[in-house]
């Protein structure tokens, strides 16, 4: 049955005031049309951050040496510095630290400082390899010493990049040069007696020095940071030196525990040592 006009204008109008009631509802229990702009802005939490939290590190200070700590000198190693955790890790050492005045070295990050870090050890510029970093400091081998690493804050200096490595293993009397971890070159090396052993652990290379009689080829020795384990077991004249690595003509040597400590090495291979190594280079002397 057709519906009248009358009655189609009545349905209309309830409908209309159906929306408009449910509108009016929903804006009295507290709705409200979103902004546009709202509607692109991301969603940020204004909660408060819980108590447990991990807080920043706080970077420990650095306590002022006092004037008259030691200097670090050729024949006078420092004291009360921590041992090298990894002393024969053969992780490569990529970064190494060149002080350009004294520097103080610590005990521990925020410890107490030890002895000065010179530029310079008797006219030998002081490059010294980068082991170990936590919260804002650094830790370095120790010249004149053995198996000892000393903390520096990380300021006030940049690192130096280091590409080459030098690994003696004692028990096989074999030395291996390394480039960015690619072997370059080995040799079989004369190794330190049982009463005046090579020092074992992670040393580097000081510096060169030269040489005196025929044996060593004419060559210029590598001087180590590393020092004699037993000075008092070794002439008077080579208790206040430092191990080395140098030529050694003397074939029958080679493969035997037969020096003062040092490493001797065949003339051709100590030539490209020389040729190819800078100060701070990693020696690490394993068992």
């Amino acid at each position: 049955m057709p519906i009248s006009r009358t009655r189609r204008n009545v349905l209309m109008l309830t409908a209309i005031a159906l929306v408009v009631a449910i509108l009016v509802g929903i804006r009295l229990a507290g709705g409200s049309d979103p902004d546009p702009a709202d509607l692109a802005q991301p969603i940020v939490s204004t909660a408060t951050p819980s108590a447990s939290a991990e807080p920043s590190a706080t970077v420990p200070p650095a306590s002022k040496p006092p004037a008259d700590l030691p200097v670090i000198a050729y024949a006078k190693g420092p004291r009360g510095l921590p041992a090298d955790p990894e002393p024969t890790s053969v992780v490569p050492i990529t970064e190494a630290l060149r002080p350009e005045t004294r520097m103080a070295l610590y005990d521990a990050p925020g410890g107490k400082p030890r002895a000065y870090l010179p530029p310079r050890i008797s006219g030998l510029p002081v490059v010294v390899p980068i082991v170990a970093r936590k919260t804002g400091w650094a830790a370095v081998l120790t010249p004149s010493s053995n198996r000892t690493i000393g903390w520096v804050p990380e300021t006030g200096w940049a690192p130096e990049p280091l590409r080459d490595q030098i690994v003696v293993n004692l028990a096989d009397r074999r030395m291996t040069w390394l480039r960015e971890g690619a072997e370059q070159g080995r040799w079989t090396v004369a190794i330190g007696a049982d009463s005046t052993p090579t020092p074992h652990g992670r040393t580097f290379v000081l510096g060169r020095t030269g040489t005196s009689g025929a044996v060593y080829a004419g060559l210029d020795a590598l001087v180590l940071g590393s020092v004699p384990e037993e000075p008092e077991k070794l002439a008077a004249s080579l208790r206040n030196a430092h191990t080395g690595i140098h030529a050694w003509t003397n074939k029958s040597a080679f493969g035997r525990n037969v020096s003062n400590g040092c490493v001797r090495t065949p003339a051709a291979g100590m030539r490209e040592l020389l040729a190819q190594l800078d100060p701070g280079t990693p020696v690490i002397v394993t068992a």
